[in-house]
């Protein structure tokens, strides 16, 4: 050890300090780059395998066990975006606490040993509000969105390099021996900036410079942005990028968004993308040069408060993901892409460094052989929808269905089919709370929403003598906008009195009229169909009459060119109209009036919904009213024993927002009833290209009943339930339920294992257990043409009932010779949790 003299001076101690700090920075950064293969790190092509697990849809105490289950289905990476509305509700106010907490989640990611994706945009879509843009944006004067405007980009640098800056304190990025291996600016420009024009180019080139500026030392990317600008790299979303190709040299093929499902919205039914498929478009991905697939979502999680965009996208963003919104491993998904993601780590080095020969052999099937000096990998897919394929390669044959891919490590054994399913199929179950005899149990107490102040006094908190976009005169702060204007009617202006009618044009998604004190009607709008006409007769009197109109937001929208322009809130005119046979007269254009605006509801306002509110005493235990309109209801109850996760059922409400001791579930709308008409009675075929409606269940159903309450929002003692009902509901059905595994139905192909789980619960039943051709589907199996001649459920028994998992080798050895000739044996088994 080198010592230094006494007289050494300390500014030169100071230096080798500093040098030694140097060293070490230097010796533990991490080195990422690219060429045209692969994202390399410290020089070597690397597989990714990434998920979109978004921190503010799941709570810090979910964090550890999502990002572990992610990684045991064979992840190595987590992707989030950052959400700048959730960071900056205003102006340089600034939130990165509990579901905010971006460094606490990058720092758990890191923890778990995997790289992270940081997608910090700041606009991100992603169903999320106003696609992830404070409102306060769009308010300040002279702005102009995702273009070059001067503006808009001082507020965008400011954000990203916030953010850039904490990451870079905390020592996050892999150049200083952190976990991020890549960052994104902006997100899917590509698909609107045509309409943008010239500014649009020069935005996207000063968004690249910018970036660039902010010395991260891991490569930028921008997706769906063909041929971005230097040193931007590219990368594809969608259902499928098999057939995608950088239109940038140098640059590999990515995937940054693989759409493991759809979102949802109010009025639809929910969205499935199966397994099968899942894995066919990723198994395609990897067989046509792809080295980094991201899942979006791998877990999708909840949008809390009023973080849903759109509009109108649903509290839950399930996504179909492979960890469902609460964070339970959805099966078959999960543990077959589990399977899918061990067997291409296999073969990571052949397919990153190998030469590719692909071969036709017509009808959709084609080979392609990895090869390096060493190895070989081979792919054989089938893209036919509808013959599957027997497949001679190398002196072997192999049963390719069809749309599939199987993958041959050592181009003799196929390790995995997509199509082939080898894992469970878990049925999830609602359970009834264990804690306490319910819905009888809840004992309810209300309070009305005071609206007199809007309704019959005519009081706001500002005028301005027009109508206002809502976005503009409530910033963001609430759902719920009064418009209030007055009305003089002359003696002879009521000759038309019969035959008026109030019309108003609206796009603030739902609107309630109240006339003199008095509610008159209420309309809403559909997705896709936010701008609608509301007409309905009034009834008027000379003098002064008191118009209130209450406007309801279900998120601002999130995409398309220029968005942020579309209007939200009461859009004008609204007038007074008669109508005698086919002839109208507008009488009175109210649009110039003076408006008197009324933010929020006087109930938000007092946190009613809060266990610290001043009225926490003050609410009425007696005539509980249902079906009544804009009244808040409270219960207490005891949390669900144990760790299962805890939906709250709102069955017979309306549509409103719901609080677990102060935290904002979301909002809820089991009154919106989804289309019957969506849903096909045929069964869902994976084969053949998926979209959003190919495959929906739930018709006729609430596009959502059930509300996730995280087990981090509940106490030990006593729980506070607060609902705000907009629309009239009855809450004697309300409850609270846990989600548990009723059924595991597993299958195996054989020489495969079959597992089985009831997660942490003993297995207490095997309805049915198979090995030949089994036929039928969960709940519904039989026996087919050719089994095997041992008893497979006494089996099964013995290797299960009564243990939380089970493993069973699929052999004739264990099940008896099954001679089932031209069909691929497995086995199938049923059992209860």
């Amino acid at each position: 050890m080198m010592k230094l003299p006494s007289s050494t001076p300390l500014s030169f101690i100071t230096l080798l300090s500093l040098l030694a700090l140097v060293f070490i920075q230097v010796s533990d950064a991490i080195q990422v780059s690219h060429d045209d293969r692969a994202i390399t790190i410290n020089g070597q092509r690397q597989i990714i395998l990434a998920g979109a697990i978004h921190y503010p849809r799941s709570t810090p105490e979910m964090w550890p066990d999502l990002i572990k289950k992610a990684k045991e289905g064979g992840l190595n990476t987590i992707e989030t975006y950052v959400f700048w509305n959730a960071h900056e509700p205003a102006r340089r106010q600034y939130d990165f606490s509990g579901n905010n907490d971006l460094i606490r989640y990058l720092k758990t990611i890191q923890s778990e040993g995997l790289y992270s994706i940081l997608r910090i945009g700041p606009y991100v879509c992603a169903e999320w509000n106003y696609g992830g843009f404070p409102v306060w944006l769009h308010n300040m004067p002279g702005i102009e969105l995702r273009t070059a405007n001067d503006v808009f980009m001082n507020e965008m640098q400011n954000f990203t390099t916030l953010i850039v800056d904490m990451v870079k304190t905390e020592k996050l990025f892999a150049s200083q021996g952190g976990n991020i291996i890549l960052s994104q600016i902006e997100n899917e420009y590509g698909n609107v900036w045509d309409s943008y024009g010239d500014a649009g180019k020069a935005y996207i080139d000063w968004c690249a410079n910018m970036a660039v500026s902010q010395n991260i030392g891991v490569p930028w990317i921008m997706c769906q942005q063909p041929g971005p600008p230097a040193p931007m790299l590219e990368a594809c979303n969608g259902y499928y990028c098999d057939q995608y190709k950088p239109k940038k040299a140098g640059t590999p093929k990515m995937w940054t968004e693989n759409w493991t499902g759809w979102f949802q919205n109010w009025g639809a039914p929910n969205p499935k993308r199966t397994a099968e498929d899942l894995a066919f478009a990723v198994a395609r991905f990897f067989q046509t040069g792809g080295t980094l697939n991201n899942y979006y979502m791998y877990h999708g999680g909840t949008n809390f408060g009023r973080t849903a965009g759109g509009p109108y996208i649903i509290t839950t963003y399930d996504y179909d993901a492979p960890l469902d919104e609460y964070g339970n491993p959805k099966q078959p998904k999960w543990g077959h892409l589990k399977q899918l993601h061990n067997v291409l780590f296999s073969i990571e080095n052949t397919l990153t460094y190998g030469n590719s020969t692909d071969t036709d052999l017509g009808n959709g099937v084609v080979t392609t052989v990895f090869a390096t000096n060493e190895t070989s990998s081979c792919f054989i897919s089938n893209t036919n929808e509808t013959s599957d394929a027997t497949v001679a390669y190398q002196g072997n044959q192999y049963h390719v269905p069809a749309w599939s891919v199987s993958i041959l490590p050592d181009c003799q054994t196929e390790e995995y089919n997509s199509a082939k399913i080898n894992t469970q199929t878990s049925v999830m179950v609602n359970k009834p709370n264990d804690a306490e005899e319910q819905p009888t149990s809840l004992k309810w107490q209300w309070r009305p929403e005071r609206a007199a102040d809007a309704i019959r006094l005519g009081k706001g908190d500002y005028t301005a003598s027009e109508i206002l976009d809502q976005k503009a005169a409530a910033d963001d702060a609430s759902d719920y906008l009064w418009y209030i204007t007055n009305l003089d009617l002359a003696e002879s202006d009521l000759v038309w009195g019969p035959n008026m009618s109030l019309r108003v044009n609206e796009t603030g998604h739902i609107l309630h009229v109240f006339v003199n004190g008095k509610y008159q009607a209420s309309e809403w709008a559909t997705y896709g169909k936010e701008n609608y006409v509301y007409e309905k007769a009034v009834k008027l009197r000379p003098g002064k009459n008191l118009i209130s109109l209450l406007s309801v937001t279900v998120g601002f929208k999130n995409y398309g060119p220029m968005y942020d322009l579309i209007k939200a809130g009461i859009a004008g005119p609204v007038e007074i109209v008669s109508k005698i046979g086919s002839d109208e007269t507008v009488i009175k254009d109210l649009s110039a009036h003076n408006w008197t605006y009324k933010i929020g509801l006087h109930g938000m306002k007092s946190e009613l919904y809060s266990t610290t509110s001043r009225y926490v005493d003050k609410w009425y235990a007696d005539n509980l009213p249902t079906n009544r309109k804009l009244t808040w209801y409270k219960t207490t109850f005891k949390a669900p024993l144990g760790q299962d996760v805890v939906t709250l059922d709102l069955q017979g409400m309306g549509k409103g927002e719901a609080w677990v001791n102060g935290h904002s579930l979301g909002r809820y709308w089991p009154s919106f009833i989804a289309d019957e008409s969506l849903c096909s009675a045929d069964p869902c075929d994976y084969r053949g290209s998926y979209s959003g409606s190919k495959c929906v269940y739930n018709c006729g159903k609430p596009s959502q009943r059930y509300y996730h309450v995280p087990r981090s929002f509940l106490r030990d003692d006593e729980n506070t339930l607060v609902l705000l009902e907009e629309f009239g509901g009855n809450p004697g059905q309300v409850n609270f339920q846990t989600i548990v595994v009723g059924t595991a139905c597993g299958s195996a192909y054989e020489n495969r294992t079959l597992e089985l789980s009831c997660n942490d619960k003993p297995i207490s039943g095997i309805k049915y257990a198979g090995y030949g051709d089994p036929q039928g589907t969960c709940g519904a199996f039989e026996d087919g043409a050719c089994k095997g001649e041992k008893d497979a459920l006494s089996i099964i028994e013995n290797a299960c009932l009564g243990k939380s998992a089970c493993a069973v080798n699929v052999t004739d050895d264990v099940f008896g010779p099954a001679n089932c000739s031209g069909v691929g044996k497995k086995l199938i088994v049923e059992a209860h949790c």
